[in-house]
């Protein structure tokens, strides 16, 4: 398997893919090993999570460069991801014995029942390019504080680091066949769902998770999948600045390329302030520099993927064919690399595929709306349910539109952000179960009642 730099189109490195045999003694390995594991306390497996966070810290700079070699996120954005991992797992370490631990439900009468959370066994976690530190660390880190053993895959565009991951875990006090490593790209994934895990996590795409969810559905074991979004921002009429408005939200639509599962996808502006928006919007984006992730100041740099390139190109021309009026933006770079400009359409409607389909790129479409009742309509019209934004003076205002959406995280004048407190989950085509949170952690495990009387 090539690994390559989307960059520069050079070959990083040659990785030899896992064959199902070489799956099934990996999977043999972490059998062997599990139990063992479980019986180690928690508190020792917090300490070892908490060195690995360490090691993460301690190896920033090295460990940045290789992310920004094979995704193409600038260096900085590396290090933003690299630093936000070890601020979910402080949260996730510091919680683990409140969530993992024996929970006593009732005392009466000589009788005590509790709540044992036992691990599921052994799981797979096939993760994703993105944010590989980020969405690592939502699955394989709880996995691992409640007694898991976990083969992990992840993406073929970001083996080297998850090489890297299971390298400073295992240096960390992981102890060898806790956490193996699945190298491979989608055959790889499609071998981990004939073999008897005891747990699939996935993150990706609507159409893969679908089939990884009724590939595995007879085994009838534990099944989460994290998928896309089309997620919606409604700018009010009442906004108080609009400019800053303009450049949180631009931020939300194209940090990291616009590759996050929760970056604004389409926005809606109440009429009344659109012009204004609009020309602070495209000002902002007009002012991103586009260029070699490893330069200094550059804020986008290559697609990680180069059928990005023509999926983005493709909604644009449409849109464009259709009506869209383009305000900056909309083409390819010529030369070396998946680089494609921040796109600013306006114009635009529902029949396109900018409004309805999954972007995962520099591209926004922005419509006008006359009113609240007509921004919920069209943020409500969509197949996904992941994220969804207001931005308004009113928290009432937003909070109303908000709980009448079908989506797992509303944000009020934020968007584009994910925090360890509270559960990040989908709703939809985006997906179902639970990942970060009290809600997270527990995700990896099985509960058992215990009635304990005394004599």
């Amino acid at each position: 398997m090539q690994v390559i730099n989307p960059a520069t189109e050079e070959i990083l490195h040659d990785l030899v893919e896992d064959t199902m045999e070489s799956l099934a003694k990996k999977l043999h390995k972490l059998q062997a090993a599990q139990y063992g594991w479980q019986q180690a306390t928690l508190e020792s497996r917090i300490n070892i999570i908490r060195k690995y966070a360490i090691l993460l810290e301690e190896n920033l700079e090295g460990l940045a460069a290789i992310l920004t070699s094979e995704v193409g996120k600038p260096l900085q954005q590396s290090r933003n991801e690299i630093n936000g991992a070890r601020t979910r797992i402080q949260w996730l370490t510091d919680h683990a014995e409140q969530y993992l631990g024996d929970e006593v439900m009732t005392r009466s009468a000589g009788m005590e029942e509790k709540i044992s959370y036992e691990p599921l066994g052994v799981v797979a976690n096939i993760s994703a390019w993105n944010y590989p530190y980020l969405v690592g660390t939502n699955v394989f880190i709880p996995a691992l504080l409640a007694g898991n053993c976990v083969l992990y895959k992840p993406s073929e565009y970001s083996t080297l680091s998850g090489l890297q991951m299971e390298r400073l875990l295992k240096l960390a006090g992981i102890p060898a066949d806790i956490f193996h490593v699945a190298i491979g790209a989608r055959e790889v994934g499609e071998l981990l769902l004939d073999l008897p895990l005891d747990g699939y996590f996935f993150t990706g795409s609507f159409k893969t998770g679908k089939h990884i969810y009724e590939k595995v559905a007879p085994k009838m074991v534990p099944c989460q999948c994290e998928l896309g979004g089309k997620d919606p921002l409604y700018v009010a009429d009442d906004v108080a600045d609009i400019k800053a408005v303009a450049a949180a939200t631009a931020d939300g639509a194209f940090y990291n390329n616009g590759q996050s599962c929760c970056a604004v996808e389409r926005i809606y502006v109440h009429q009344d302030v659109f012009d204004q928006y609009l020309t602070e919007f495209v000002n902002e984006v007009k002012a991103y520099k586009l260029g070699p992730p490893t330069q200094d100041g550059v804020y986008l740099g290559p697609l990680t993927r180069k059928d990005q390139v023509d999926l983005i190109e493709e909604q644009v021309d449409e849109a464009v064919k259709y009506g869209a009026t383009l305000h900056t933006g909309g083409k390819r770079l010529e030369g070396k690399g998946y680089y494609f400009e921040p796109t600013v359409l306006t114009g635009v409607n529902h029949s396109m595929g900018v409004m309805q389909d999954e972007s995962f790129g520099p591209v926004i479409g922005i419509m006008s709306v006359k009113d609240d009742a007509e921004a919920l309509q069209l943020m409500a019209d969509t197949p996904y349910g992941l994220t969804a934004s207001v931005y308004s003076s009113s928290q009432e205002r937003a909070e109303g539109i908000l709980r009448k959406l079908n989506v797992g995280t509303g944000y009020w004048n934020c968007c584009d952000r994910v925090s360890a407190a509270v559960p990040w989950s989908g709703r939809k085509h985006s997906g179902f179960g639970v990942t970060l949170s009290r809600a997270g952690l527990r995700a990896f495990t099985k509960p058992k009642a215990f009635h304990l009387k005394s004599s």
